[in-house]
């Protein structure tokens, strides 16, 4: 369990995804599921896919319990809209210092604070 408050967490992770967005031509296979599971928590959605080359997002987002429909739209900027799908409930914190973990992204911010 962290002991960091949650606008911390919320402001490493978004710091995370900012830098997973700047290597993610070279690095695409190393943080496309990063990116799509927060496409995934934020909409609810499923089976989501990303073609970083077009900037172009698909996702079956739901309409109603146990209906989806299909949406792609178009992305230019995907930092910035990660970064605007980012919660403040325990279930998405708990999903983002798990992410920060699993990647070993080191909290630079977070490390100063006592």
């Amino acid at each position: 369990m962290t002991s960091f408050q949650p606008s911390q967490i919320i402001e490493q992770f978004k710091n995370f995804i900012h830098d997973s967005c700047a290597t993610c031509e070279t690095e695409m296979d190393k943080y496309s599921s990063l990116h799509k599971g927060i496409i995934k928590m934020y909409f609810g959605a499923r089976r989501v896919e990303i073609d970083y080359k077009q900037q172009l997002i698909k996702a079956e987002i739901p309409m109603a319990p146990h209906q989806y429909t299909t949406v792609n739209f178009e992305c230019q900027d995907l930092d910035r809209f990660l970064s605007s799908c980012l919660k403040n409930d325990k279930r998405s914190l708990n999903f983002y210092q798990s992410s920060l973990n699993y990647y070993n992204h080191t909290p630079k911010a977070l490390s100063q604070v006592a």
